[in-house]
């Protein structure tokens, strides 16, 4: 447990030296987040490969720590190949862009799009 409070923290402080460097911007990203919303703004939605995993809804989630999960997915720290995959073809300035456009969105929004 306590190996993974120091990498999630870990994660948080890479992610917040990476938000002061780089402005995300919320405008730019809404072109971005089209491959996101297939998954990733449906409640309860479940991908199943290569094995199950419950996808979380990113309305309203820290902008840090959603550049440091993506800069994890593309260095292959995180282990997920859709979103390795995903995460690769993301520039920085994207990562930003799409991070502060979750962080400007609550579930509620982010699931009203879809609609």
């Amino acid at each position: 447990m306590k190996k993974l409070l120091t990498v999630v923290a870990t994660l948080g402080m890479m992610g917040a030296v990476q938000a002061q460097t780089i402005k995300g911007d919320v405008k730019a990203a809404e072109s971005k987040v089209g491959m996101c919303i297939g998954c990733h703004a449906i409640p309860g939605y479940r991908a199943s490969y290569p094995e199950i995993y419950t996808v979380p809804l990113l309305g309203g989630q820290n902008a840090a720590y959603i550049v440091a999960a993506l800069q994890a997915y593309k260095k292959g720290e995180r282990k997920h190949p859709t979103m390795r995959s995903i995460a690769a073809s993301l520039t920085d300035q994207d990562m930003a862009d799409i991070s502060e456009y979750y962080a400007a969105q609550t579930s509620a929004t982010t699931i009203n799009k879809l609609k």
